[in-house]
């Protein structure tokens, strides 16, 4: 049997990431990966998404030209389905066309062996890889430490009919060469609200369905409505409260989707964005005496160590913690360091959550609910984005920002934003939370004028008015 100081399970980002962290490091590695190095987010998630939400984007800004002076006359767009094309092949290239030959040669140089199969455990310090080849026997490899980083797999829901339906996962969604004239997306996460502006902007007829009240379930009420009025600006038909009771094809090849109520909608495709399981089974993880929680999730110690294991640890959306790709990266950071000898353990409440619409919406730490409901005296304040300079000279959308205290110590503990860079000016409450930085303080931090980052003054201002006077 091959032996190894390290084996991981999964080569997406969290996998990739401590493979080679522990190779730079000297200590043997085998990296198992069935699919591609890199896991989904360069190939079919996050950087096609956003290449074509950018696209979309452009051809937004571009109907917008004479407004803001830029044109003597509208600006005729080609048509829908060549510029869908176009677009396609640039989010086609900067996804490397789904080839991971790159990324695997590139962490096979680091000194990592690099063994495509499905790698299961057979007991204690072993494992055994298998190619899916009917007839071929497993690999067995030997290990001291165990890394879990098998990510998370699309749910796809008990609905009827839709195994019988033309029904699109995000990543086939996201691979597709040709445009959908017509798209039902089934679920209002990120990745349902992403698809859904991406279609649209390309002149698809989008029907976007939830079946809560409201968009990214969790998120302050009145960011999610702004985000709803986001997407219907862009063309969207969004449904809240409403519950897919089956599918059915149509017969000129179509989809008739089924709304609660008796509604239906014809669509020539569905995309099924309901959410992702972590992908836990088929592990062997019984073999170790791990039990899986009822969600799939490994349940893991701030040092991201699998509970009762001194050698097995997960990272990545398998643990069901900050299921984000800047969230795997976080715990393979913290499960690298324990690896190599260090005591570091994950502090999770600061990690951001991002719509990448346009504009995006990006939150961070607790909604004003959640903080009542762990026991805080909270205090809020707002800022109406469409108030700022800036806003105004670029002609960008309005928005809203809602910031959350603790009163009693004097901090912020949540921040949630829809509006123009609110990916990136969010960074600015993240690190409020995460230091604890004294409301007092951030609300004497000076902003550059004209910018999107001073809708934090105001709410600050505010903030700080509503603590205790100090003698």
């Amino acid at each position: 049997m091959e032996q190894f100081d390290v084996v991981v399970l999964g080569a997406g980002s969290a996998g990739k990431w401590v493979a080679g962290a522990a190779a730079d490091a000297g200590r043997s590695v085998a990296l198992v990966e069935a699919h591609r190095v890199g896991g989904e987010c360069p190939y079919v998630a996050c950087i096609p998404g956003k290449a074509l939400l950018r696209s979309a984007e452009a051809r937004e800004d571009a109907r917008h030209l004479v407004e803001l002076g830029a044109a003597s006359a509208p600006v005729t767009l080609d048509d829908d389905e060549a510029a869908y094309r176009t677009a396609a092949a640039r989010r086609d290239r900067l996804s490397a066309d789904r080839d991971d030959s790159a990324a695997a040669r590139e962490i096979i140089e680091r000194g990592v062996t690099l063994i495509r199969g499905a790698g299961r455990v057979t007991g204690p310090g072993a494992i055994e890889v298998t190619s899916g080849n009917e007839g071929t026997a497993g690999r067995p490899v030997g290990y001291r430490d165990l890394v879990i980083a098998t990510g998370s797999r699309p749910v796809i829901p008990p609905i009827t009919g839709l195994d019988s339906v033309p029904a699109w996962t995000s990543d086939r969604a996201l691979s597709e060469p040709a445009r959908p004239r017509s798209l039902v997306v089934l679920g209002g996460g990120a990745v349902g609200c992403e698809l859904t502006q991406a279609f649209a902007g390309f002149g698809v007829r989008v029907t976007l369905v939830e079946a809560a009240s409201q968009l990214v379930s969790g998120e302050d009420p009145a960011i999610a409505r702004a985000l709803a009025g986001v997407l219907r600006g862009s063309g969207a038909d969004v449904r809240l409260g409403a519950e897919v009771k089956a599918v059915e094809a149509t017969a000129d090849g179509d989809t008739r989707v089924h709304l609660d109520g008796g509604e239906t909608i014809d669509a020539m495709r569905i995309i099924v964005a309901v959410g992702r399981r972590p992908a836990s089974s088929g592990l062997g993880l019984g073999q170790l005496g791990i039990t899986v929680a009822a969600s799939g999730a490994l349940t893991v110690d701030a040092r991201c160590r699998v509970g009762g294991q001194p050698h097995v640890w997960a990272a990545g959306d398998v643990t069901g913690l900050a299921p984000y790709t800047h969230g795997a990266n976080y715990q393979a950071l913290v499960v690298s360091e324990n690896l190599l000898g260090g005591d570091r353990k994950a502090d999770y409440r600061a990690v951001p959550r991002v719509v990448y619409t346009h504009p995006p919406m990006a939150s961070v730490g607790m909604s004003a609910d959640q903080a009542r409901r762990a026991g805080i005296e909270v205090i809020t304040a707002s800022m109406d984005l469409s108030e700022l300079a800036r806003v105004n000279t670029d002609g960008a959308p309005g928005g809203r920002l809602i910031l959350v205290a603790d009163r009693a110590r004097e901090v912020l503990v949540g921040a949630a934003g829809v509006g123009p860079g609110a990916d990136d000016w969010i960074s600015e409450a993240t690190l409020a939370i995460r230091a604890s930085v004294p409301l007092r303080m951030l609300a004497d931090v000076v902003h550059p004028f004209p910018t999107v980052a001073q809708a934090y003054e105001v709410p600050l201002r505010d903030l700080t008015a509503q603590l205790a006077p100090r003698d």
